[in-house]
Formats: C-alpha cells, sequence, structure tokens
C-alpha cells in the first residue's frame, strides 16, 4: 500500500544521490583506469622473459593462479585475518560502545582517547606490535617469563606460523577495534532511550533488551562496520609487512603481499595484474551481496 510518505522518501533518495554524483564521478576517474588497464594486462605476459614487453597470452594467467598453490595459501591467510579479525573487533567493539554510551564524568576525554588507536599511522604501530612480540628483547616474552613467570624461556612468537597470525591478528584487532566502537557508538546514540524504559517496565531484563531493541536497531551499523572492516582487512598489507614480511614460511603472506611480490619484487606485470583483477572481483561481490544484505536488513528494521 503507498503511503504519503513514500514521495517524500523516492525525493530524498533522489537528492542523496544528486549530492554524492560528483564525488562518485571523481572516484570512478580515479579507479577506473588503473582497474581498467590491469583487466586489459592480465590477457598479456609481461616480465623479464619477454623483456618487459606484453605479450598476449589469452587466460594463461588464470589458468596458472589456478594452479599456483601460494596464490591459494595468501587467500586462505587473508581470510583467516579477515574473519577472526572482524568477529573480535565487532565483539569488543560492541562491548566498547556499550560502555561509551553511558553517562559518566570523563566520558568526552575517554571517547577522545578510544579512538587515538585508530588515528595512528598503521606502519608505526606495527614497529611497536613488533617490537613487543620480540623473542629476545620484547615486553610481552619479559612479562611472561620474568613478571608472571608463565613461562621459562623467552618464545619466538613471529618466528612461529600460528603464533605469528595470531600475533597479527591481536595487532590489528587493538588498532581497529577503536574504530568500529565509534561507528556502533553512532547507532546507539540514534536509538530513542523511550524504547528501553517502556521494555522494562514491561519486566524485560538488560539482556532482553539488548536483544530485542540494541540488536535490531543497531544491525545497519553492524553491516556497514563489517563491510569497512571485510575491506580494509582483506586487502590490508603494511601491518604484516612491517611486523612479519609475510613469513615465516608465508604464514602470514596476504593476497596483497603476493601480488606487492609479484609485481615489485619479480617483475611480473601479467600475472600480477590477474592476480588484482581476481582480488578486486572478490572484493566486489562481497560489497555486492553486503549492500543488498543492508538494504534488507533496513527495510525490515524500518531504519533508513
Amino acid at each position: 500500500m503507498t503511503t504519503t510518505t513514500d514521495p517524500i522518501r523516492a525525493r530524498e533518495q533522489r537528492t542523496g544521490w544528486l549530492l554524492l554524483a560528483p564525488a562518485a564521478l571523481i572516484l570512478l576517474a580515479i579507479y577506473a583506469y588503473p582497474i581498467g588497464r590491469a583487466f586489459v594486462l592480465s590477457f598479456f605476459t609481461e616480465n623479464l622473459g619477454t623483456g618487459l614487453e606484453p605479450v598476449f597470452s589469452g587466460v594463461d594467467n588464470y589458468v596458472r593462479m589456478a594452479l599456483d598453490g601460494r596464490f591459494w595459501l595468501s587467500i586462505w591467510n587473508s581470510t583467516i585475518f579477515t574473519v577472526v579479525s572482524l568477529i573480535l573487533e565487532l565483539i569488543l567493539g560492541m562491548a566498547f560502545a556499550l560502555i561509551l554510551d553511558q553517562a559518566f564524568r570523563g566520558r568526552g576525554i575517554v571517547r577522545t582517547i578510544a579512538i587515538l588507536p585508530w588515528a595512528l599511522p598503521t606502519a608505526i604501530i606495527a614497529l611497536a606490535w613488533r617490537w613487543i612480540f620480540n623473542d629476545q628483547y620484547g615486553v610481552w616474552n619479559d612479562m611472561l617469563v620474568n613478571w608472571f613467570h608463565i613461562l621459562e624461556n623467552p618464545v619466538n612468537w613471529l618466528g612461529n606460523p600460528t603464533w605469528a597470525m595470531i600475533c597479527v591478528i591481536a595487532a590489528d584487532v587493538w588498532k581497529t577495534t577503536s574504530f568500529v566502537s565509534i561507528l556502533l557508538l553512532a547507532g546507539l546514540q540514534s536509538i530513542s532511550q523511550d524504547l528501553y524504559e517502556a521494555h522494562s517496565i514491561d519486566g524485560a531484563t538488560p539482556w532482553q533488551s539488548f536483544r530485542q531493541i540494541t540488536l535490531p536497531l543497531l544491525m545497519p551499523q553492524i553491516l556497514i562496520a563489517s563491510l569497512f572492516r571485510f575491506a580494509q582487512a582483506f586487502g590490508i598489507f603494511d601491518l604484516p609487512q612491517v611486523m612479519t614480511g609475510g613469513g615465516p614460511g608465508g604464514a602470514t603472506e596476504m593476497v596483497s603481499l603476493y601480488i606487492y611480490a609479484t609485481v615489485m619484487n619479480y617483475l611480473d606485470f601479467g600475472y600480477g595484474a590477474a592476480l588484482v583483477v581476481i582480488t578486486f572481483l572478490v572484493l566486489v561481490a562481497v560489497v555486492a551481496l553486503s549492500t543488498f544484505f543492508l538494504s534488507k536488513v533496513r527495510n525490515a528494521t524500518g531504519v533508513q
């Protein structure tokens, strides 16, 4: 059934798209050429074997990619890193957002401090965490060995494949949880307190209010935060590059690091372009599905 608010909402949406159009055109102009060039170059072989001259090879680069174990390992590493860090950041970000949403003395200062990890340069953060996990003079080993006496000898955290991935994830969670918490905090502040008061009068517990009011109304912000963090985490480069360089044994080599090594170290531009195209298509597919799901959630919850 059509209501009188539908034409108003449609007009607001058209106005929104009109205001976004200049920025969208600028982004299209900036990204369209390199993406298009990478797509074309992916059908050529251009490396030291061809004298860095492009030679048409059809889908050979994509066939090579399908048989490339190192590529699939980098995809697996990126997936593990993205999924684990995203889950932890959403859980911790929600907890911090709920705390920062409460009224207490000094809340403004605490909110400012909370965003500092996200504001600091990633490369500097990576250097700090590499020092923290250093097996010879790192703070983490010093605490576990000399302070709490949990370990007898220092552990080479960044030299073990499993622990290296855990350390990189920990550093990323520490840095980006504040970003997620700020996004969720903005959503929390848009929820009317009258809903919670009416719910409590009906005898609902705080957990029931969180599950029945907060989560449904906050779902659009959760999806937006997840979308941002997925795109950033799956394409992460600087943090693992500085902390581990992709090691040990490729255990923390993300797909972005593999693309960098292929293009910059091996000068294999055609194959590197094919890697870029596939990674780009994966991100576009996830963004498209997330956007579709976000529109469904907004329609279901009535949140615009």
